[in-house]
């Protein structure tokens, strides 16, 4: 008789055990990550590359045809891009975007008067934010 009483209190404890992992699982959802997306304007220049830097660090060389496209952990993160195969455009530019967990980023790379820089789709810069992005 004592041998069922311990094999009862020893499964009602292991499932117990499992009740609390699978709850502590549960309670902490993982946030999802965002989606960044940057590409080449198609009149870049077929002989002009770019290196993309997030927070920092190299990530990819975008030359013509391609494109950038990654997921990214939900916050604020930096991203810049700087010149490949031109030593007429020295100066990188950055651009600060705060990822929201599911939502999708779509940059485009593009040149001006010795400027490389990003620009959210669908938004035009002026010429002051462009000067801005210079500075940097």
């Amino acid at each position: 008789m004592t041998s069922r009483r311990s094999y009862g209190s020893k499964a009602l404890l292991i499932l117990a055990y499992v009740c609390a992992i699978s709850t502590s699982t549960v309670a902490r959802p993982s946030p999802l990550p965002g989606r960044v997306v940057v590409k080449r304007v198609p009149q870049f220049g077929w002989n002009l590359g770019f290196h993309l830097q997030i927070d920092g660090r190299s990530v990819a060389t975008i030359a013509q045809g391609h494109d950038y496209d990654s997921w990214l952990p939900a916050g604020r993160h930096l991203l810049t891009v700087v010149t490949a195969s031109y030593a007429g455009l020295p100066w990188p530019t950055s651009t600060i975007v705060n990822v929201e967990p599911g939502r999708t980023y779509v940059f485009t790379a593009m040149w001006d008067s010795n400027l490389i820089f990003l620009s959210p789709s669908g938004v035009s810069l002026t010429p002051g934010k462009l000067w801005e992005l210079r500075a940097h």
